[in-house]
Formats: C-alpha cells, sequence, structure tokens
C-alpha cells in the first residue's frame, strides 16, 4: 500500500468514527491533523462545527475546489488524498448531525453545507432535497446542475431530505418564530413549509406572522424558477390554417429566391421578384380549462406546494381557465385563490387519508367541453377505494378529456405511485407522468399551444 493510500485511509477512517460517535480518537485525529498540515490545507477542515462557508470565506481559494468535488475522480495520488480531506469536511458536516435540540443558527448552517455537498455533486443547491428553487449554501452562487450528479441526486435526494426534515422536527419551532431575531435565521425549505403548514392553527401574533413571511419568501423563490421554465417549454404547433402576416419579420427570404429563380435575368444578372413568400408564425391557441387536482394527505407536501404555485401561473396565461382543487378525505375547490399560491397553502389542511371519490364530485361538473379540457391529478394513487377511484378516472378519459396522472411534483422527479393504479393507467394508455416538474410543464404548454 502506498503513503497516499495509507493517507486516505486515516483521513476517511477518521470521518467514520466521527460519523459514528462524536467523541474524538486521539489517533486517528492527530494523524489527520498532521495529513492536512502537510498539504498546506487549513485545520477548520477537521472542525465539525465549523462551516464550509466559514472555511470559504477564510480561504476563498478553496472555494474552486468543492465545486463539482464528488462529480469526477483525480488523476494523481496526491490530488485524491487532498481530494479525501475535502470529501470528508463534506461528509462530516452534512451527515453528522448528531441529536438533541437544534437551533435555528444550526439549522441554516446544516442548509448551507447541504448546499455545497450538491454543488460538490453537479447539482444546485437545494434541488436534492426537493426544493426548486436555487437553495442556501455558498458565496459563490448556485451551480448549474449537471447530469455528472445525477446519479448521486436519485439515491442521496431522499436522504439529505430525511436529514433536513429531522433537523427542523428537533427545532422549537414556535419558539424560534415567536422571536424575529431568530426567525430571520431560517431558511425556506420544503421540511421546514411542512412544518409551518401543519401548525399553522396553533401559531398567533408574531410567530404566525413570521411562518406566512417564510412560507411567502418560498413561494415567491420557486415560483421565480418555475416561471422561468413555463416560459422555457417547448411551445405549440404551427396553425397552417391562419395565413401568414405580410410584415418585414416574417418574409421567408430563402423561399422567396428559390420560387422566384425562373425570374432570373442572365443578361442583367438581376432577380425579379413578383411575389413574395412570408413564414407563417400564428400558434394555434384556443381556449382550454386546466383542472389541476392534487393529493394533500401527508406525503404529497412537495406536490402540493408546487403545484399550487404552477396553477397560479398558468392562471396568468391567455386563454386558459384554471380550477385547483385539493383533497384527502374530502375535497376542497381552491379556484377562488388560485390565482395567489400563498393563500391557497394557508388554507390547506395536510395530512390524513386519501379519498378520490370526494375530488371526482368536485372535478366531473367543471368538465363542460371535453375535447378542450385538461386534468392533471397529482397523487401516489394509495387509495382506499381503488376501484372506484380509478373507474371515475377512466370516465373522464372516456368523454375526451386530456386526463394526466402525475406522481409526485418535485425538482428531483422522486416519486412513490401505487402500482395496482400504475399499471391500470398504462393499460388505459394514459401512463403515470414523471414527477419531474420540467416535464409536466412541458406537457402543459404542448396541450394549450402557448
Amino acid at each position: 500500500m502506498t503513503t497516499a493510500e495509507n493517507r486516505r485511509q486515516v483521513l476517511y477512517w477518521r470521518l467514520l468514527a466521527r460519523l459514528f460517535d462524536p467523541e474524538e480518537q486521539p489517533a486517528l485525529e492527530s494523524g489527520s491533523m498532521a495529513i492536512v498540515d502537510d498539504l498546506g490545507l487549513p485545520a477548520a477542515l477537521l472542525d465539525p462545527g465549523v462551516s464550509v462557508d466559514t472555511v470559504v470565506q477564510r480561504f476563498p481559494r478553496l472555494e474552486a475546489e468543492f465545486e463539482g468535488l464528488l462529480s469526477g475522480a483525480e488523476d494523481d495520488t496526491d490530488g485524491e488524498v487532498r481530494r479525501a480531506a475535502l470529501v470528508s469536511k463534506l461528509l462530516l458536516n452534512v451527515f453528522g448531525t448528531g441529536s438533541g435540540n437544534v437551533t435555528a443558527g444550526q439549522l441554516s448552517r446544516w442548509q448551507a453545507d447541504a448546499g455545497w455537498f450538491e454543488r460538490a455533486l453537479g447539482c444546485q443547491p437545494g434541488s436534492m432535497r426537493g426544493r426548486a428553487a436555487a437553495g442556501s449554501g455558498g458565496s459563490g452562487g448556485a451551480a448549474a446542475g449537471s447530469e455528472q450528479g445525477s446519479g448521486f441526486h436519485v439515491d442521496l435526494g431522499p436522504a439529505l431530505a430525511s436529514i433536513e426534515a429531522d433537523l427542523v422536527s428537533r427545532m422549537r419551532l414556535r419558539e424560534v418564530l415567536a422571536d424575529p431575531k431568530l426567525a430571520k435565521q431560517l431558511t425556506p425549505s420544503m421540511s421546514l413549509i411542512e412544518q409551518l403548514l401543519r401548525d399553522k392553527d396553533n401559531l398567533d401574533g408574531v410567530a404566525l406572522a413570521n411562518a406566512k413571511a417564510l412560507i411567502r419568501r418560498f413561494v415567491d423563490e420557486v415560483a421565480e424558477v418555475l416561471r422561468t421554465q413555463v416560459a422555457q417549454a417547448s411551445a405549440g404547433t404551427i396553425d397552417r390554417s391562419i395565413p401568414p402576416k405580410r410584415v418585414y419579420r416574417n418574409l421567408d427570404i430563402d423561399r422567396t429566391i428559390w420560387k422566384n429563380l425562373p425570374n432570373w435575368d442572365p443578361a442583367e444578372e438581376r432577380l425579379y421578384v413578383d411575389r413574395l413568400y412570408y413564414k407563417q408564425t400564428a400558434k394555434r391557441v384556443t381556449p382550454a380549462r386546466l383542472i389541476v387536482v392534487v393529493d394533500q394527505s401527508g406525503s404529497m407536501v412537495d406536490a402540493m406546494v408546487n403545484c399550487t404555485i404552477l396553477a397560479s401561473i398558468f392562471t396568468g396565461l391567455p386563454k386558459v381557465d384554471v380550477h385547483l382543487v385539493a383533497y384527502d378525505t374530502r375535497a376542497l375547490d381552491l379556484t377562488p385563490w388560485v390565482h395567489d399560491p400563498f393563500e391557497v397553502l394557508l388554507r390547506t389542511q395536510l395530512g390524513g387519508g386519501t379519498d378520490g371519490t370526494v375530488a371526482l364530485d368536485l372535478v366531473r361538473p367543471k368538465i363542460v367541453d371535453p375535447r378542450n379540457t385538461v386534468v392533471v391529478w397529482i397523487s401516489d394513487f394509495y387509495e382506499w377505494q381503488e376501484q372506484a377511484v380509478f373507474d371515475g378516472m377512466a370516465a373522464i378519459h372516456r368523454s375526451g378529456a386530456r386526463f394526466i396522472p402525475v406522481g409526485s411534483v418535485s425538482s428531483g422527479g422522486q416519486q412513490s405511485v401505487n402500482p395496482w393504479f400504475r399499471q391500470r393507467f398504462k393499460d388505459q394508455g394514459t401512463p403515470v407522468l414523471s414527477g419531474r416538474i420540467k416535464k409536466l410543464v412541458t406537457e402543459l404548454k404542448n396541450f394549450l399551444a402557448f
């Protein structure tokens, strides 16, 4: 075994020891300190109490080394040892969360460190934890997502979200919200929003105001990203039945030249144009009704948040009549507030069982013109009246309305769908759509022909 391999093993054994037991192992600590010092790296890399943000602020040259750290490997052995030291820092800060009560500052530091971990994997900060917007962490801003980290994204995303949820649950959230200074330290995340939505009826005064402010911040951040995705999604097909506008910007120069080639005068070397050709740019814009049905049971929190925001964005588009229905064992028509996702979320009651029949009762009367209606149904489809719910959905499909079942709606695309429903949707010709929100946006844009 080479010296470099020995040094890497010391760093990783020290990492494992600290993850399973917060007590220091003197031999491993001293050995790791000697290695870090020999590499010219700061001792702060070995201190789990020092955030990655702090390390980068004190030693700016390390920022570039943390970026994409886990998306590739070093070729030289000395580089691998250095990489091991930096990787150990990330893993210890993100996965070594210990136990006991958590303060607002500790949660914010963990979110920042988790952001650096995601950047090291080549992902946007927050994306692996189901947060659509660029998340917390890092003085250098959000790193662009890449395919390099996609494998880790699928495997580690739920683990990161679970750790964050555990940290939030260990907070004395009501006490934090009651103190404006502590509340300002909180960085909104899906786990935190879930807790706030569940506990909102028990809050009042300053605590309720701070909770609403955090929810509003998160909604605004996610909405900004989703608006961009809606704008960038593929547009509808060109409507060939509408004659092109005869304006200069629509002039098809190549076609005009080609069609007028018989008018070429070789003697004068001139092309005489007796007809101009224009490009057809008009797109089919048919008034459409979009009905979004969201399962608001406890397992679908991220879908509830993302879909209420998405529905509000489509409400702002021309020629779209958007309706929003949320359900668990009861159904709630949230259409009057669909333009304001913040108000929608405050009216939801997360948790409980799942009974899609109550949602079907609200949806059926809304389907007035089936050929011009799309029903997007977001759920994990774990229903206690499976056959009755599926029969109702199949009837919607047979009516001529476009029925799109979606397993979840998150930036990471994580979904768990009842296999019984999944197979029947596939047999029906309406397979469950991937939970990745960009795909849903594209499907809706194509149907609505924008």
